[in-house]
């Protein structure tokens, strides 16, 4: 992966979400540096070594004119997708360059603002839409999602009349409700970014559960005699398991001598069978709420970028510990509680309490550059690393390479 093209550039992403609230693209907002160009031919070359035929979407979204005209015209990927803003498209010559990027078989997709939709003489240049709601259309979203559910699945009730539009992309879905009607009742083709404030304040009352998928994972490795590693990866994978595990390998109850610190060291001094029991009283609560998988998805994909901004030759005792600190530094929203109590809580490296709660230690940049790159603003992202002395090539590069495997 070339080095040169990765530090031209500053890049932030936001996950498509499918109506099985699974991860089936990734959209990423890409700001050339002012100081220099971005060379459009081999960035592409990158993300294909990430983006095989047989993975996810890859959307671009330029922040300049000239590097959308520099994607339309190296860009061939069928799984890299080039996104085009409207208010763009009065360029003549960048319309041109969309049309003949379009004959070339491209995937190009238009974006504009809410309530917009493409020219009905450029519709066609177009694979798909990213669309956005007006609160007037919003409002008469959650009135049809609403209607619906009080009709049930009645033949003879008319199906009310919905803004949204089945087949294309969303952004900006404020709500659970907009959410679920546009994923669940209008088959949108998925939708950018997760409402994650409103899934969790609707657990406010109660307490939020490991996943029963994740619990039944782990026992089907258990049962299969996976390696140690798989089971620390499938582990991983559900912050709330990690946390309650670590609990569980500390609690009195069990009576060790030695404080445990890692996930790794709870599995070896546990072991298969005291962890499959263990998972096994777990399932009969374990929840079903597919809502919350983008929430702990995107915890670990942090946790997972951390992990890749650690310096190569960090031992992998360490990079575990790097890995706790950005699984854990959410870990409050589902818990409920407060995050410094909840860490208190477990014998972890004063390393990781000290960057998750105190913002401090040698894991405090990369766990402030890993939050910021969760979105669109490419100028926090920018100053973050650049107050952290974090070349753009590594970030850009963790960035990458956590999303490909994650």
């Amino acid at each position: 992966m070339s080095s040169s093209v990765l530090g031209s550039i500053t890049i932030g992403y936001e996950a498509l979400w499918d109506q099985w609230r699974k991860r089936m693209g990734v959209r990423l907002w890409l700001d050339p540096d002012s100081s220099s160009a971005v060379d459009a031919t081999h960035l592409i070359e990158s993300l294909q070594e990430l983006w095989p035929a047989s993975r996810e979407i890859c959307l671009l979204h330029a922040r300049t004119p000239s590097l959308l005209a520099d994607l339309l015209d190296h860009s061939s990927a069928p799984n890299i997708w080039v996104e085009v803003p409207e208010h763009w498209l009065n360029d003549a010559l960048l319309a041109g360059r969309v049309r003949k990027a379009q004959q070339r078989g491209v995937k190009l997709v238009w974006c504009g603002e809410p309530g917009e939709r493409p020219q009905a003489d450029m519709a066609q240049w177009f694979h798909s839409t990213v669309l956005s709601l007006t609160p007037a259309q919003a409002l008469g979203a959650l009135r049809a999602a609403l209607q619906r559910s009080q009709d049930g699945s009645s033949a003879a009730s008319r199906p009310p009349e919905s803004p949204v539009q089945s087949g294309q992309l969303y952004e900006s879905l404020a709500s659970q409700a907009l959410v679920e009607h546009a994923l669940d009742q209008q088959h949108v083709r998925a939708v950018s970014g997760w409402p994650a404030e409103e899934v969790l304040y609707a657990y406010r009352y109660r307490q939020i559960q490991p996943a029963r998928q994740a619990l039944l994972d782990l026992v089907k490795a258990i049962d299969a005699d996976e390696s140690l590693d798989a089971l620390e990866h499938a582990m991983g994978r559900e912050p709330l398991l990690c946390y309650r595990f670590m609990r569980f390998a500390n609690s009195a109850a069990l009576g060790l001598r030695n404080e445990i610190g890692s996930l790794r060291q709870a599995l070896m001094t546990l072991g298969y069978s005291r962890l499959r029991a263990w998972l096994m009283e777990h399932l009969p609560h374990a929840s079903a709420d597919s809502n919350i998988d983008p929430i702990r998805h995107n915890m670990v994909l942090r946790a997972r970028i951390m992990e890749h901004l650690a310096d190569a030759g960090v031992e992998d005792e360490l990079r575990r510990e790097v890995f706790l600190c950005g699984v854990f530094s959410q870990v409050d929203v589902l818990l409920g509680e407060n995050l410094g109590a909840a860490l208190h809580r477990l014998p972890l490296p004063g390393r990781v309490a000290s960057a998750v709660v105190g913002q401090t230690g040698p894991y405090a940049p990369w766990l402030e550059v890993a939050a910021a790159l969760e979105g669109r603003n490419t100028k926090v992202i920018r100053e973050v690393c650049r107050a952290h002395q974090i070349p753009a090539d590594e970030v850009n590069r963790a960035l990458l390479r956590a999303l490909a495997q994650h």
